[in-house]
């Protein structure tokens, strides 16, 4: 068990959701681990070995490989998700590959321990089956996206999903890597980010990107990160600041479980 574990749960939300009996049984399965940007978390085809908990803003991003050698973004977990088979019974083979885009420190913990725990914890149990809901939602409205939107206004989208993690105007992404998340060419990004700029939206920087105004980047942006946002509400009760941050959840007493609304 790691010896500060309490003062860690909080970097995660689901994590600090959780009833304190129900971290009583996770926290000695916890184990810390840090990761570099571009360090995969697990490669598709691998056994999900392990379900790990972004802290604070530790940002990955689930991709799919194509045959052509690009990888396309499918989601984005961050402080306020998990990532790996939180559902599933045990380890089970990844789809995707999860990589790590904003470097820090996860908690993990073995995706069979996990199981067995939640086989006695109903509230965990619950948590997780809405958490997975919500990525799921998330997935679905990816594949939406990719399939019927400007490359402006994808782009606005994700720079908007990357601030509600990070919470801050500054965020530390390389045109190479959303260029890759996006599934684009880099010279087609370049210039729908010449367009973001010029709008007076973002300013681009070496090595990262400054959002200057979040309305008018909402505005800029597709429904599709309204569509994810008002998912999370609804269904996990993760809401967002007016900056567009995620913030820290609390628990409300439900006959199926305790649901999940904003301190």
């Amino acid at each position: 068990m790691i010896p500060d574990v309490d003062s860690l749960l909080s970097g995660n939300l689901l994590l600090s959701a959780l009833r304190i009996p129900d971290l009583a049984l996770l926290k000695p399965h916890l184990e810390l681990r840090d990761y570099a940007r571009g360090e995969a978390l697990f490669e598709a085809g691998e056994d999900v070995g392990f379900i790990s908990f972004p802290l604070g803003q530790c940002v990955a991003a689930l991709v799919i490989g194509l045959q052509d050698g690009r990888a396309v973004e499918t989601a984005t977990v961050g402080r306020e998700g998990a990532i790996g088979g939180v559902v599933s019974q045990g380890s089970l083979p990844a789809f995707s590959r999860a990589v790590v885009q904003v470097p820090g420190s996860v908690l993990r913990i073995e995706a069979a321990v996990l199981q067995q725990i939640k086989q006695t914890s109903p509230g965990l149990r619950n948590l997780m089956t809405r958490y997975s809901d919500c990525l799921l939602a998330q997935v679905l409205q990816s594949v939406a996206c990719n399939a019927s939107h400007t490359i402006e206004a994808r782009c606005a989208r994700w720079l908007l999903s990357l601030q509600d993690r990070l919470d801050t105007d500054v965020l530390p992404i390389t045109h190479e890597v959303l260029a890759e998340l996006l599934g684009v060419q880099r010279s087609y990004l370049s210039r729908a980010l010449r367009t973001l700029q010029q709008q007076g939206l973002i300013q681009v920087r070496r090595g990262r990107i400054i959002i200057v105004g979040r309305r008018a980047v909402e505005e800029a942006a597709c429904e599709c990160h309204g569509a994810v946002k008002r998912h999370f509400e609804v269904v996990l009760g993760a809401v967002y600041s007016p900056s567009g941050a995620l913030v820290s959840l609390r628990k409300v007493p439900n006959d199926d479980g305790p649901m999940y609304q904003a301190v």
